[in-house]
């Protein structure tokens, strides 16, 4: 138990850090936004596909 919250405290701290850097997480080429008067549309395809990775990374690197 001890490495998944050693390993989930950094991921949460590398997130902040780029967040705290300006890294546009949320705001990638491939996120889709639609703008219109009354109406707003966001979709974050790019973002979704990041977050999916890293979190399959450090599964993938807790597994082994």
């Amino acid at each position: 138990m001890g490495p998944v919250l050693v390993v989930l405290g950094l991921a949460v701290a590398a997130v902040g850090a780029l967040l705290w850097m300006g890294v546009p997480l949320g705001r990638l080429p491939g996120d889709i936004s639609i703008e219109r008067e009354h109406f707003r549309l966001y979709v974050p395809i790019t973002t979704s596909l990041l977050v999916s990775g890293a979190f399959m990374l450090v599964s993938w690197l807790l597994r082994r």
